[in-house]
């Protein structure tokens, strides 16, 4: 007779009465199953299997799971974040007491990571497969910190992500200025006021995954929670005292937009460390100014004297502000990572 081929990492946990939980062990599945990853807890991974899993290339299902699973020993330390695209196998049905496996985590199309500081250069992986970054900025209360947004564009760039500035609390105060400073880099805003519709952040987001990223108080739990109804992200307040908000996102998570898209909410931030990203990858950002920095001195950093680019722009072949642009970047990766 042919033995039945059991994986004993395939399992299904019933506590028995009164006694302790049994393990059933369950056959292997031999064929993968895609899934989503739109939640990360302690070692656990809420997936999304089945229609609606945001792949390039994919079978369309008749229904949609959510999977909670484990990593594979054979993935060794290779982490998982939110966004990625895995392979899970075992049970997949999504019933209580479950638990699938991720034996594979697909090609990653972008990833936006940051340091815990700028003197430790180890790489903290945020969002995987995002192609938008939604900086939530509000114009008052608490007031604007461009250095902040300064940084997270820089990590938009290292990631190849598009950048989106969301200003909010517009009822507050004006966004000519903070819209004037950041005009020379190109960088797309919406602006958005307590009350008012979201249209214009709305299109942004369509067809999209974007992850929205900001200081805590910034109205961004307000924002998801207007744009998928049934988030029920908490929302925090601003300190009168101090001008901070309140952490009340403690992991990211994916949420579907009944339009279509997906933003992936996460944490108040407070720093954001740029350790890991060299000066090459943010001139890269500046393509009009590249071919000048062949003329620089050996090791330029592009802050001080002796950089070609200040003849360059000197000599009328390109923008003024946006060497000053590029430099405030630079800039703002040197010094503390914390804003405040």
């Amino acid at each position: 007779m042919r033995k039945r081929h059991y994986d004993e990492d395939d399992v299904r946990v019933r506590p028995g009465k009164g006694s302790r939980p049994r393990t059933r062990i369950r056959p292997a599945h031999s064929e993968a199953v895609e899934g989503f990853v739109v939640a990360v807890d302690r070692g656990r991974y809420t997936c999304l299997v089945g229609d609606g899993v945001p792949q390039r290339k994919r079978k369309r299902r008749d229904e949609r799971t959510l999977v909670v699973a484990m990593k594979a020993r054979e993935l060794g330390r290779k982490g998982i974040v939110v966004g990625d695209r895995v392979a899970l196998v075992g049970d997949v049905s999504g019933q209580p007491d479950t638990l699938a496996r991720i034996v594979r985590v697909e090609e990653r199309s972008s990833m936006l990571r940051r340091s815990a500081d700028d003197v430790d250069d180890i790489e903290r992986p945020i969002v995987a497969n995002a192609d938008q970054l939604v900086i939530v900025t509000a114009l008052a209360d608490p007031p604007p910190r461009p250095r902040m947004i300064d940084r997270m564009l820089v990590a938009a760039f290292d990631a190849d992500i598009e950048p989106l500035l969301c200003l909010t609390k517009a009822d507050l105060a004006p966004a000519d200025d903070l819209v004037a400073l950041y005009e020379p880099l190109g960088v797309p805003f919406v602006v958005v006021r307590k009350g008012g519709p979201l249209d214009d952040l709305g299109e942004a987001l369509a067809d999209r995954i974007s992850v929205l990223v900001g200081h805590s108080g910034v109205g961004k739990s307000t924002l998801v929670n207007a744009l998928v109804p049934h988030a029920r992200r908490a929302v925090s307040h601003v300190n009168a005292v101090t001008g901070r908000g309140r952490h009340t996102s403690t992991s990211a998570v994916a949420l579907e937009m009944p339009e279509g898209g997906w933003i992936i909410d996460t944490p108040g931030v407070r720093s954001f460390g740029l350790a890991h990203i060299s000066v090459e990858t943010v001139l890269a950002a500046f393509p009009d100014l590249v071919d000048a920095t062949t003329g620089c001195p050996k090791g330029c950093t592009h802050l001080g004297d002796d950089c070609a680019l200040d003849r360059y722009v000197a000599e009328g072949h390109a923008d003024p502000t946006r060497l000053e642009s590029l430099r405030r970047l630079l800039a703002s990766r040197e010094g503390s990572a914390d804003e405040d």
